[in-house]
């Protein structure tokens, strides 16, 4: 089975971790989000991947080459010019042969059941299948309106919640036959979302949902990349992240009082110099290279590669590093 992941977007929304590299390479749990999703493909016996390349492409390939320490098949197009999530794709066509294959944003955290996907793809007449997830705010997504089959009846993008006709919420992830491609329009520059999926909609063409209880972060915004890295450390989400958990220490006194202790889950990569008078309440993810200083006070954050935590200092519900470095980790 062929996939490709979607990893060419400029990731405004998360500046400014993103200004020196792409948001598939900003790390939850001490990993690029984009591993987490290849991993997630390798073990749904997903083994030949393309990755579409935009904003500093050499940091995605500098780090995953062509696969192989993840037993997948990578390979990459690189786009001087964005062509859309739908050009993109189309641009890639001859990767995935006259199959069906799957598309997904390389950017998003999730632990969705892709062979239910795919099972649900095959059990419809639909020339797609997108995952949908029910979402409490629809004003921050594209919405989908379904029939009681499934098919897709029509879209509403960030409705006023008071105007929504759907809760279910577009997740980037499909699963597209390869006739898909007859339904684009004749330019370079194609949106699904815009292009593709009302013009499905225009021809009578069926297509459906697929409803998901996994866990989806878009990882949109700030709160919404500190909000991932509290869940995957706390087994919201299933991934693995790369570190040691620290062993609690001080007691129940100690964390009331903001003595020297750790409590909760802490993750710390390697090469941390973390004081021993510091005090850590997690969730907590600490990248490669912190310093945490003496009396520092450290909770519910993510330090980034080579972030610094002065002496007496605190972070508390929030994002930490330095500039450049996070680039180099």
């Amino acid at each position: 089975m062929r996939a490709m992941v979607m990893a060419a977007g400029l990731g405004t929304r998360l500046r400014p971790l993103t200004y020196g590299v792409p948001k598939p390479m900003v790390p939850v749990a001490n990993r690029p989000i984009m591993e987490h999703i290849l991993r997630l493909l390798r073990s749904h016996g997903f083994e030949q991947v393309i990755a579409n390349l935009h904003w500093f492409p050499d940091t995605i390939r500098d780090r995953f080459r062509r696969g192989s320490e993840l037993g997948i098949e990578l390979t990459y197009s690189y786009e001087d010019e964005l062509l859309g999530t739908a050009g993109g794709v189309r641009n890639v066509a001859d990767h995935f042969g006259a199959d069906p294959f799957l598309v997904m944003a390389a950017d998003a955290l999730t632990d969705i059941d892709l062979a239910a996907l795919w099972a649900a793809h095959e059990a419809n007449d639909g020339i797609a299948t997108l995952a949908v997830k029910r979402v409490p705010n629809v004003s921050e997504f594209g919405v989908v309106i379904a029939g009681p089959d499934g098919r897709i009846e029509g879209f509403q993008e960030k409705p006023d919640p008071a105007e929504a006709l759907s809760d279910l919420a577009s997740c980037m992830i499909y699963v597209l036959r390869p006739e898909i491609f007859d339904h684009f329009p004749d330019r370079p520059v194609v949106d699904f979302a815009l292009d593709v999926f009302p013009a499905l909609l225009d021809h009578d063409v069926p297509f459906h949902v697929h409803a998901i209880d996994a866990y989806w972060n878009d990882v949109g915004s700030l709160p919404e990349y500190l909000q991932g890295n509290l869940d995957a450390l706390q087994g919201a989400v299933a991934v693995e992240g790369d570190g040691t958990l620290l062993a609690e220490s001080g007691g129940d006194r100690a964390a009331e009082e903001g003595d020297s202790g750790i409590s909760g889950p802490v993750l710390a990569a390697e090469g941390c110099e973390i004081d021993p008078s510091s005090r850590l309440d997690g969730p907590l993810v600490i990248g490669e290279r912190c310093a945490i200083g003496a009396g520092a006070l450290v909770k519910h954050a993510v330090l980034l590669p080579g972030a610094e935590v002065p002496p007496q200092g605190v972070v508390a519900g929030g994002v930490l590093g330095r500039t450049g470095v996070l680039a180099r980790a």
